[in-house]
């Protein structure tokens, strides 16, 4: 084999300080929450604690009952869920 093909066949390989590094492409941001989102979670709240509230002080129809607790509670937790999807 003459030496010139010798040459041609070996790769050669790049200095050190000209080898690339994979860089991870940039996280994108995710987009701002609609509109709903936000109004939802602090009106389920607010109304979770009024429900909670008035329960106690026997202000809802009829007397204090745990299902106003339950239903109060549940929209709270409805509304701090909602907060999870907030950006």
């Amino acid at each position: 084999m003459p030496p010139s093909k010798a040459k041609s066949s070996k790769a050669k390989a790049k200095p050190k300080a000209q080898r690339s590094r994979y860089t991870p492409p940039t996280p994108q941001k995710a987009p701002p929450s609609r509109l709903w989102v936000p109004v939802t979670m602090f009106t389920m709240m607010v109304t979770g604690v009024a429900v909670v509230i008035l329960n106690y002080l026997e202000l809802l129809f009829g007397e204090a009952s745990n299902n106003f607790l339950f239903v109060g509670l549940a929209l709270i937790t409805g509304g701090f869920i909602l907060s999870t999807r907030l950006r």
